[in-house]
């Protein structure tokens, strides 16, 4: 991607970008997925073309699903949601009948272990809040919550 004029970006090394002449080309990959969007559709066929001989792909058309984010197009914009991976988070952890409640966190609130406390599988935990921090990228109002438990 360098040889072709993409920079990798510092802060996501699965990130490349393309800047010129006020417009800009992104390519994201992740393992066996890529996703090439940007605001110039000539470069944006031309890096197409270009990975295609490289690799065995497929285009799908517009973006409608990746890595657990659903993305919608309607005329007042693009809306980003990660239902379908919070409901099937829920029906991992055997919630996915639980009611809506409102649960705001105390401010301040520490976290203890009380003596005659059941210990929970360590591991387990800590992928559940993995996952409920991965859903916090479309959820920010999860972020003080989560700070806490994590």
């Amino acid at each position: 991607m360098i040889n072709f004029g993409y920079h990798q970006s510092n802060s996501d090394h699965t990130l490349f970008l393309k800047k010129q002449q006020g417009k800009i080309t992104a390519l994201i990959v992740y393992v066996d997925d890529m996703v090439v969007t940007g605001n110039d559709p000539e470069e944006r066929k031309e890096l197409q073309t270009h990975l295609s001989r490289e690799f065995e792909m497929k285009d799908l058309g517009p973006l409608k699903y990746f890595l657990g984010i659903e993305v919608s197009r309607s005329r007042e914009g693009i809306v980003i949601s990660q239902r379908k991976y919070a409901l099937d988070l829920l029906q991992e952890i055997g919630m996915s009948s639980c009611q809506l409640a409102d649960t705001p966190v105390e401010e301040g609130l520490k976290l203890c272990i009380e003596s005659d406390q059941v210990l929970v599988d360590k591991g387990r935990y800590q992928r559940l809040v993995g996952r409920l921090m991965y859903l916090a990228h479309t959820r920010p109002d999860l972020a003080y919550a989560l700070s806490i438990v994590s």
